[in-house]
Formats: structure tokens, C-alpha cells, sequence
């Protein structure tokens, strides 16, 4: 009986060492490779650091930006509608709904709302946006940005007319230079009843 337990015991001491070599010379061959592979570092891995502190720095200034613009529109703005967490949500849902991505808006908009913030600056600063599409450009960096946050500040803000015509219509090539009106077109004239006789 003691010979067949010794039996049965080397039998496993033996799979258990063959197990353990094979894996031991699998570990060996994978941190062999490893240790090649990790001689001199690429170009790409040296220049690491430098692109990590360009994105830091850029990352700095665009922080450094949204602290401005909330100093903004809180110095402009009047209420809850000038708050961060008001201008943060409302500014987003207003280029969501511009985007229409509608569903990430309307969630932009109940957490606008659950802040407290005022419904009807959101309808005002959409309404302003949309004056301004002719001016949205995906090529000019921030200019969806940019024009969000002057609706958002002023909703009443309207597109530059005088600007837009002077650089659309040619200049005039003799006499003297022609006044521009800035003052919007006034509707045809109707006609008015005549007193009665």
C-alpha cells in the first residue's frame, strides 16, 4: 500500500515539474522579447513629455477661458440665468439642438432645469442663434462657440447687415464714395384712408 501512495505521489511531483518548466520557459521567452523590444525608446515615445505638456497648456488656457466667459456672463447678466451651472447646461443645449442631437439636449434641459435655471434663456438664446446660421462656419475654429456665447450673454443681438452687403457688393469705381445706410429697410408704405368730407 506505502508503495503505490509513493508511486501516486512521484506521479504528480513529476507532472507538477513538468507543468512548472513548461510555464517557466513561456515566461522566459515573453520577457525576452519584452527586454528587446525596450532598448532605446522610439521618436514617438521621447517627444511624449513635450505633447503632454502642450495638451496641459492647452487644456490651462481653455479652463482659464470658461472661468472668463462665466465672469461674463455673470457681471452681464442678471439672475440664475448668469450662474456657471446655468451658462455651462444652457450654452450646451443651445449647440445641441443646433447639432440636433434633440435627446442629449432635452437632457442638458432637465438638468437645467433641476438647477433652478430659467426655461425661457434657452428659447431666447436658440432664437438668437438662428439669426446668426449665415455666420456658423465649421472650418473657423469656435465660431459655433463663440456666437452661443454672444447669444447667451445678449439674445437680442442681431447679425451685422452693413457688413455682410459692403463686402457682397462691389466698390464703386469713380465719384465719390456712397453713404451706406445702417438702418434696417422700413415695410411698403400702406395706404391711408382719407378723412371723411
Amino acid at each position: 500500500m506505502r508503495r503505490r501512495v509513493f508511486e501516486l505521489r512521484n506521479a504528480v511531483l513529476r507532472q507538477f515539474a513538468a507543468t512548472l518548466a513548461v510555464s517557466s520557459l513561456v515566461l522566459l521567452a515573453g520577457l525576452g522579447s519584452t527586454s528587446a523590444q525596450s532598448g532605446t525608446p522610439a521618436p514617438d515615445q521621447a517627444k511624449q513629455p513635450a505633447a503632454q505638456a502642450t495638451d496641459s497648456a492647452k487644456d490651462a488656457n481653455q479652463n482659464q477661458k470658461r472661468i472668463d466667459e462665466f465672469a461674463e456672463a455673470a457681471r452681464t447678466i442678471n439672475g440664475p440665468a448668469g450662474n456657471p451651472e446655468c451658462v455651462w447646461l444652457g450654452r450646451r443645449a443651445v449647440q445641441l439642438m443646433y447639432r440636433d442631437d434633440l435627446d442629449t439636449a432635452f437632457r442638458h434641459i432637465d438638468l437645467y432645469d433641476r438647477f433652478g435655471c430659467p426655461g425661457g434663456h434657452i428659447q431666447a438664446a436658440f432664437r438668437c442663434l438662428t439669426r446668426f446660421l449665415t455666420q456658423i462656419d465649421d472650418k473657423v475654429p469656435n465660431s459655433l462657440n463663440n456666437l452661443t456665447q454672444a447669444c447667451w450673454i445678449n439674445p437680442a443681438a442681431q447679425p451685422q447687415q452693413t457688413s455682410a452687403a459692403a463686402s457682397s457688393s462691389p466698390a464703386p469705381t469713380t465719384g465719390a464714395p456712397q453713404p451706406q445706410s445702417t438702418a434696417s429697410p422700413s415695410p411698403a408704405a400702406s395706404p391711408t384712408p382719407a378723412p371723411p368730407k
